[in-house]
C-alpha cells in the first residue's frame, strides 16, 4: 500500500467538519474505475483536468473507505 502514500494503510484516517476524525482505508483507483471517478472528478471540479494537462504523470486517484 506503500503507492497511495502511507507505508501503514491501517493508520490511516481523515477528519470531516462535524464528524471529527474516521479511519479510513485507502484503495488506488487504476483502469476503468480510475477514469470513471476521474470523469467525476473533472465534471465537479474542471479545474483538475486542465492541472492534469499540465502535469507530466498521472494523478493518482484514492478511495477512502471508512473501516
Amino acid at each position: 500500500m506503500a503507492s497511495v502514500g502511507t507505508a501503514h494503510p491501517d493508520q490511516v484516517s481523515i477528519e470531516t467538519h462535524g464528524t471529527g476524525t474516521v479511519p479510513v482505508t485507502p484503495h488506488r483507483l487504476d483502469g476503468p474505475d480510475r477514469e470513471l471517478t476521474w470523469q467525476h472528478i473533472t465534471t465537479a471540479q474542471p479545474r483538475y483536468a486542465k492541472y492534469q494537462s499540465k502535469a507530466d504523470k498521472v494523478y493518482p486517484v484514492i478511495r477512502l473507505t471508512p473501516r
